[in-house]
Formats: C-alpha cells, structure tokens, sequence
C-alpha cells in the first residue's frame, strides 16, 4: 500500500463508486427503495425521457435530481433513513473492493485526515463514510420539501469533476495540509485527483493518464471484501 507521504498533516481524499465500491450505487439504491413500495415502480418509465434530455444538455446533476425526484419524491425522511441503512448494510457486507478496506485502514492507522468525495447523494453517503471510518463526507446534496419530504431535486453542484476540483481546492486553502493523496477511478476525478501530491487511479486505463503523468494506476480485483 503507498505510504511514502504518511503523518498527521496528510489529507487522504477517497472516491466512492467503482473506487471503494464496485459498482454505482445511485440506481442500487432507488431500487432497494422501490423493492417494498412496488406502486412506485411505474416511475421508473420516467427514465426514458429524463436520458433523451441528458443526451440533449449532458447536465449529469439535472438528470440525477430529476431521477431521485421522480421516483423517491413526497417520501419521509425516516422512511429514507431505514432505507438508506438496509442499503449501505448489504453494501458494506458485499459490495466493497477489499483493497479500498485495506487502504482505508492503513491510511487511518497511520493517522492521516480520511475525506469521502462522492457525486452519489447525501441520502446514502454519510452512513457510507461513518461506517469506514471516515472523518468528512462530501458529496452531492438533495432538497427536502418544506413539509419535511423529500423533493429529490439537487440542493447543491453535482459533486463531479470540476465541482469535485473546487471542494478539493476550498479543502486544501482551509486546512493546508502538508501533503494530498487521492483514490479515484473515473476520467472525471482526474481533475480534483491533479491537486493531489499522490494520486491513484483505480482500475483505469493507462492512456487517461498521459497528460497526468503524476497520477498512477492500482489495479484492484473484482473480488469483494466478503469473499
């Protein structure tokens, strides 16, 4: 596991989707939510038309939002909640990279800061982060109604490439750590993942990194921690 950059003063800044995880996880959870409320099912039609405007305006936190609210929208928040904790206990218990366990580990043995960046939701992520071990959580936020239900819309930035650059920036101009190691996998963490003094790519291909010579790739299996 890459230590060379270990202390207190080291931010360690992990993705969450097919970095720690390996698989998304926005449309995992919308299913586990439908699962016991089968009337809602139909809402899923929505995904057609909501995909022919992304092909439109590529606006990735539009279609979420509009996803999420389509589908989850007028729901209580404790419903959320006990939905969100069925979730992320199957997930942790099947669906995590047992490498991005181990890395985790080693980083918050050796003291340093562990922040979870994540595009996925706000509705999820926090248990995500807290269950790790994780000290942060920053990730794309969803708008509650006034009633206290869920209007499912995206209250902030959709936190992915650029957006996930600035949050890494403002976190770094706050903290001024002495030194930034980042996880991700995606084309588009590659923007935040450039702050970083180490950066890793996980299970990416070599060519995303020729003009990040920098950035080096972890090859992780497919294996999950439970096996």
């Amino acid at each position: 596991m890459p230590h060379e950059l270990a202390g207190a003063s080291t931010l360690v800044v992990f993705d969450l989707d097919g970095t720690i995880t390996r698989h998304d996880t926005l449309m995992p959870f919308l299913l586990g939510c439908l699962r016991f409320r089968p009337w809602r099912l139909p809402r899923l039609l929505v995904v057609v038309p909501l995909a022919l405007r992304f092909l439109l305006d590529r606006d990735r936190g539009r279609f979420k939002g509009s996803l999420i609210h389509w589908t989850l929208g007028g729901l209580s928040r404790g419903a959320l909640d006990s939905s969100a904790g069925s979730f992320v206990s199957r997930l942790l218990g099947r669906g995590l990279f047992a490498e991005a366990l181990q890395a985790v580990s080693d980083h918050r043995a050796r003291g340093e800061r562990l922040v979870l960046m994540s595009a996925s939701v706000d509705l999820y992520v926090p248990l995500i982060a807290r269950a790790l071990g994780f000290e942060q959580t920053i990730c794309s936020a969803v708008r509650w109604r006034t009633d206290g239900r869920l209007d499912g819309h995206l209250a902030t930035a959709n936190c992915r490439g650029e957006e996930k650059r600035r949050c890494l920036q403002a976190l770094i101009a706050s903290e001024n750590p002495g030194s930034v190691i980042a996880y991700g996998n995606s084309r588009s963490d590659l923007a935040h993942m450039r702050l970083a003094q180490q950066a890793y790519l996980v299970n990416g291909p070599e060519r995303w990194l020729r003009a990040s010579p920098g950035i080096r790739t972890l090859h992780w299996s497919r294996h999950c921690a439970a096996d």
